[in-house]
């Protein structure tokens, strides 16, 4: 069985880090070790929430009784997202080089969790930084946005070609896969690259009229549940694809203001929709 330590933040109310990623990834059959970086009320596009944000030695102290448990070999791969701070993505690196001391085998897939076209940087000062300089490097696997891509390679991107070029910059740095979670590329539709040196591959959905927070983490999650399957990054942004918008679209028609991952969980094993997986090189 396929087992994820998930390192992310987590609210009571709503879908977003590991309040996105945990449920789905179980609902595929994959076995979760949700690590919270803060536990909120909400997510903080509403503007107020409640909620402690997590020392780093409140992670450090997790991590350290579930090695002592003696199971961390089976860890086949650590998902991080929201960070908190900088303290906090010290510990998450400290935790992937604990897993990969105990199964060698085992990836590490960095959310850079930044920012958003038309939002900007929303992550504490030093975040950003931090991101692009010390965790994107460590990681085997990176799910930026449009957004996120552009910060981290220092470009400004707007065609398919271009959004390549800055993925494969992006690899240069360190990461072998690069996976683009949200790309406007055209004004009608969103598109999904993922890219390594084994290729390139584009998927096109129909763009819904709102955002929806909480997508991104659903998205990385469903990506690295998949690739761990199939080991194809073709196969398996395809298969993200058809699950993260059968479950948008879901939720857009329910006019909901959070993703509905219960009422729409069939959606995560047998996606409504499906589309065509071009390969770009």
């Amino acid at each position: 069985m396929t087992t994820i330590l998930s390192i992310q933040s987590s609210v009571a109310y709503g879908h977003v880090g590991n309040s996105a990623a945990t449920f789905p990834l179980m609902r595929l059959g994959v076995e979760v070790w949700p690590v919270l970086t803060v536990h909120f009320s909400n997510h903080t596009g509403y503007g107020s929430w409640r909620g402690p944000l997590m020392a780093a030695s409140d992670v450090a102290d997790v991590i350290l009784g579930i090695d002592e448990r003696e199971v961390l070999h089976r860890v086949d791969a650590v998902l991080s997202g929201y960070q908190g701070a900088k303290e906090v993505g010290a510990e998450v690196l400290r935790a992937v080089e604990l897993v990969k001391q105990r199964n060698p085998n085992a990836i590490y897939c960095c959310d850079p969790v930044i920012g958003d076209v038309g939002r900007g940087v929303f992550v504490r000062p030093g975040i950003p930084e931090f991101m692009r300089d010390s965790v994107v490097p460590a990681a085997q696997i990176v799910t930026p946005n449009h957004f996120e891509l552009d910060f981290l390679t220092g470009r400004h991107s707007e065609t398919v070609e271009e959004i390549v070029e800055a993925a494969d910059e992006l690899r240069s740095k360190g990461p072998e896969l690069v996976l683009v979670t949200s790309a406007v590329a055209q004004a009608d539709s969103l598109t999904m690259l993922a890219v390594s040196s084994a290729g390139a591959w584009q998927v096109t959905t129909p763009l819904l009229d709102r955002t929806f927070t909480g997508s991104g983490d659903l998205t990385a999650a469903m990506f690295l549940a998949h690739y761990l399957e199939t080991r194809d990054p073709g196969l398996a942004v395809g298969r993200t694809a058809d699950v993260v918008y059968s479950v948008l679209k879901a939720t857009a028609d329910a006019e909901s203001s959070e993703l509905l991952l219960v009422r729409a969980q069939d959606q995560i094993v047998n996606p409504t929709y499906h589309f065509d997986v071009q390969r770009l090189r």
